[in-house]
């Protein structure tokens, strides 16, 4: 299917209002249209012999006035249901593309440049709009306006209308000639503004460390050197859209010319049948509004190409496979937090193999430590017992249950976590540690709050726990944003816990607080720590030491540095 229909399929669900838009058109060009014969007639009566009826030019001017004043309001009407099914469209579209980020498996997320995704959703979304607009808004009036100028035409004179008939399509061509000149400079211009906007968001979300490292004049370099090539391939994409116009009209007044010299000929000789001077004039103005309709499309070229290109860019995105449905699957509502895995193997890319047969056995309420090296597969354990990535054999059982068989929100809901990368949206305090558990109570925050050392400092801001949160949580340190996070899943109280580098944006003094807290809350729940520092999980009832994707090591504290073996010297090293 065509990225056109694809777009015209949006428009269906207001088909109300393209009807609306239709009907006034189409009173708006017929009143349009009338006004030539009337002005004809007006000529033949001045330059009819004899006296001029002035009474009668009169009582024309007044019905042209008149069909003037209708034919504005019924092209506002037009032009406003015409917006109401371009923003209508443009809002379903803009439902659909972050509807799909949310039902995309995670690894489609994760294999994209963010920033780029915002364009789609935004600046191309918005392109599509746009062209929308302009097609609905000249597609309507010129279908009209084709069909009524042809039909005045042919009554006034059948030959001279088929020699405009004949030499208009020359303007079409042309115009699909440049079209299909410039329609891969579009498609790069727009993917070229998605890839800056992902550089920007990059620079500007991370100006400490920009800073931090002096790396001010190399990003300008770097974004002029982007610019650069956008502006390059936008002035290509542009002056080749640009050319449709001139060159259209070129052909249009060609045909007007033809048209004059026919009609002049016809007037003079009636070579082609009788035509009066004042139905001249009016065949010659329809001969301009016949071919005004193909002069307003390849004006608004430009903006059409770029909407098929962002539209070309959105439909990559909506036409992505989707998850899997489980609304077949069992729904898991409690856990003991028994956990399994067995021979699970998994990969990001088929070529390199990460995790290989792995197999383990959580009993409930056991706390179990994932240590190993950057890049052993530690989070990535992690992403499978939630299901964020998929394994590609072996099992995970939850209370002997596969988690294949349940829904992915049910198996996630049984988890509490804390990441090391903090994330809090834009609102207060209070809406914020409410996210996992909207029907916490107020008391519950707070308690969640003092459990993990949170309370003392929200206490302290302007409006407590009603303190608003900025984008991207800039008013908060790291380790106040931290925990939150912690406080945050506190209050979800689950069964299970996962902590991935949970204490790594604390200080030490507030981390040995929070271990006294994590006690708390992790007694008789099965928890998963990610940990690089060893010191805070010395008394995990089963340590696993990864590499490469493999447990080399498991045990506890003790009987792991008794074997000297790779925790031994994970251990070490952190003192050497």
């Amino acid at each position: 299917m065509s990225v056109v229909r694809k777009i015209l399929n949006y428009t269906k669900p207001h088909f109300i209002y393209i009807i609306l838009a239709l009907v006034c058109s189409a009173v708006s060009v017929a009143f349009t249209l009338y006004i030539p014969v009337l002005v004809g007639n007006a000529v033949d009566m001045m330059i009819q012999k004899g006296k001029v009826d002035f009474s009668g030019i009169i009582g024309i001017i007044a019905q042209t006035g008149l069909f003037i004043l209708i034919v504005v309001v019924f092209q506002w009407l037009s032009g406003n249901f015409t917006n109401i099914i371009s923003a209508r469209t443009v809002r379903d579209m803009r439902n659909d593309i972050f509807e799909k980020f949310n039902r995309v498996p995670l690894s489609v997320i994760d294999s994209r440049a963010h920033g780029d995704l915002i364009s789609r959703i935004t600046n191309d979304v918005e392109a599509v709009g746009d062209g929308l607009t302009q097609v609905i808004t000249q597609l309507f009036s010129g279908i009209v306006t084709i069909v009524g100028t042809l039909i005045f035409m042919l009554s006034i004179n059948v030959w001279i209308a088929l020699v405009v008939v004949v030499l208009t399509p020359l303007s079409v061509l042309v115009a699909a000639i440049i079209g299909k000149m410039c329609a891969k400079s579009f498609r790069d211009q727009q993917e070229l503004q998605g890839e800056i906007s992902s550089y920007v968001e990059e620079i500007v979300g991370n100006q400490k460390v920009v800073k931090a490292f002096a790396y001010e004049d190399r990003s300008r370099k770097e974004f002029k050197k982007k610019n650069d090539r956008l502006f390059k391939i936008g002035l290509k994409a542009q002056f080749a859209g640009a050319l449709a116009n001139p060159c259209t009209r070129f052909v249009n007044n060609m045909v007007y010319a033809v048209t004059g010299i026919v009609g002049a000929f016809t007037v003079v000789s009636a070579f082609m049948g009788v035509l009066t001077i004042g139905q001249l004039s009016c065949f010659l103005t329809y001969a301009n509004q016949y071919t005004k309709p193909f002069n307003e499309v390849t004006g608004v070229l430009t903006q059409i190409q770029t909407a098929l290109a962002a539209g070309d860019r959105i439909f990559e995105i909506l036409e992505l496979e989707n998850e899997t449905s489980d609304d077949d699957k069992i729904n898991l509502e409690n856990a003991d937090g028994n956990i399994e895995f067995k021979n699970v193997k998994f990969s990001y890319t088929p070529e390199k193999e990460l995790i290989k047969d792995f197999s383990l056995s959580v009993k409930s309420g056991q706390q179990i430590a994932i240590v190993g090296p950057t890049g052993c597969g530690k989070t990535t354990l992690i992403n499978l017992i939630m299901r964020f990535y998929e394994i590609k054999s072996g099992e995970i059982l939850i209370d002997g249950v596969n988690i294949k068989e349940a829904k992915r929100d049910s198996v996630r809901k049984l988890f509490g976590m804390v990441l090391q990368d903090s994330w809090l949206f834009s609102g207060t305090i209070m809406e914020n540690l409410r996210y996992g558990n909207p029907d916490a109570s107020d008391e519950e925050i707070i308690n969640a709050a003092k459990l993990s050392y949170a309370h003392s400092f929200i206490r302290k801001m302007p409006d407590g726990y009603n303190s608003i949160i900025s984008e991207g949580a800039s008013n908060l340190s790291a380790g106040q944003k931290q925990l939150l996070c912690i406080a945050r899943a506190m209050a979800l109280n689950p069964p299970m816990l996962i902590l991935d580098e949970a204490t790594s944006s604390i200080d030490t003094l507030t981390e040995i607080r929070v271990q006294k807290a994590f006690k708390k809350l992790m007694r008789g729940r099965t928890s998963f720590i990610v940990a690089h520092r060893l010191s805070t999980i010395k008394e995990s009832d089963i340590i696993l030491v990864m590499n490469d994707g493999d447990i080399i090591e498991q045990g506890t504290h003790d009987e792991l540095l008794k074997k000297d073996g790779f925790y031994t010297k994970l251990y070490n090293s952190q003192f050497d």
